[in-house]
């Protein structure tokens, strides 16, 4: 097939174009390099340009025989959500409707959403299926179940079919070590943990060890950017099999806790790290986890790479490229 990868010069949208190449589809990759790197797109064929410019994406399909659209392109980071929700709500919700709108008038009706387990927001019940209320507490998570919400009325009007991937904490890097995690500034707590490790910050944070955990750290359910990548090509045959539009969660199903990350990154690297405990930080549920029965049931998923030292080993051989 011919899938085209909107984002795909990101994290998981790189990550992604490595995978359909490697199973043999055709790809184009369409970014506009604002949170991406160039030299993360290792083949297919790239085209520069924005979701906001409904002219460039006219131009994009008559150009390409697109089958599949894949999106990755929406902003992630929760702070800066809430302090610039407009720009949120902009390219995670008006430019996806863009692309949609295009894609409906060429005739284009599969679409896999990269979603998050931000649309469901504080957890009522862990671990968090599906049927769980969907409750964000701020722009991101927002933005995202919007999207969720306009898919489904796309499916109805349109004849739009989708499948929303709801990940949990995506994580790691690819086995081979020519691709990884690049997000500036970075956020994200295992690649802040290696960096310590490398040398390339001073410290990692702990904000409050005084939930109701097991070491009294917040837990979180890591999941590696291959299985995530796997997943997807999942629902892609499960979408064109079914014609259905359906909805999973993306999780190993088990949770780790901040010191644990922390001390597997320490025995991983051999490293000694210098740890900060920090007043928590507002927002922060205890305990997210997923429960992804239903991918595992439904798209046939089992994610190979569940170990959190196998994620952190990954994840350790990118960190080292920079230095």
């Amino acid at each position: 097939m011919k899938i085209l990868v909107v984002g795909g010069a990101g994290y998981i949208g790189s990550h992604m174009v490595k995978c359909l190449l490697r199973t043999g589809h055709d790809v184009v990759i369409f970014d506009n390099l604002s949170k991406g790197y160039r030299d993360a797109i290792i083949g297919g064929v790239f085209v520069e340009g924005d979701l906001a410019d409904g002219e460039q994406l006219d131009r994009l399909f008559k150009s390409h025989d697109v089958d599949v659209v894949m999106h990755f392109a929406s902003f992630i980071e929760v702070a800066e959500s809430v302090k610039e929700p407009a720009r949120y709500y902009q390219n995670n919700f008006v430019n996806t409707q863009n692309l949609l709108d295009v894609m409906v008038e060429h005739g284009i009706g599969s679409f896999i959403f990269s979603s998050t387990a931000a649309v469901f927001g504080e957890p009522q019940y862990t671990p968090i299926d599906e049927a769980h209320p969907k409750m964000p507490i701020n722009p991101y998570g927002k933005s995202k179940l919007m999207v969720e919400q306009l898919l489904a009325d796309y499916d109805t009007a349109y004849g739009i079919k989708s499948v929303s991937l709801r990940y949990f904490n995506a994580a790691g890097a690819d086995p081979d070590g020519e691709l990884g995690e690049r997000h500036n500034p970075e956020t994200h707590l295992i690649p802040l943990v290696l960096q310590v490790a490398s040398g390339r910050r001073d410290a990692i944070s702990i904000f409050g060890n005084d939930y109701d955990t097991p070491d009294g750290t917040c837990v979180r359910d890591y999941i590696h950017v291959q299985d995530l990548c796997d997943a997807h090509l999942l629902a892609v045959n499960h979408l064109l099999k079914t014609r259905t539009s359906n909805n999973f969660n993306l999780g190993n199903g088990q949770g780790f806790s901040v010191q644990q990350v922390i001390d597997c990154v320490a025995n991983v690297t051999g490293r000694k790290l210098t740890v900060r405990i920090e007043e928590r930080r507002e927002g922060d549920p205890a305990v997210l986890v997923a429960d992804a029965k239903q991918a595992r049931s439904m798209l046939g998923w089992n994610p190979s790479m569940p170990d959190l030292e196998i994620i952190i080993e990954t994840a350790w051989r990118w960190e080292q490229s920079f230095f």
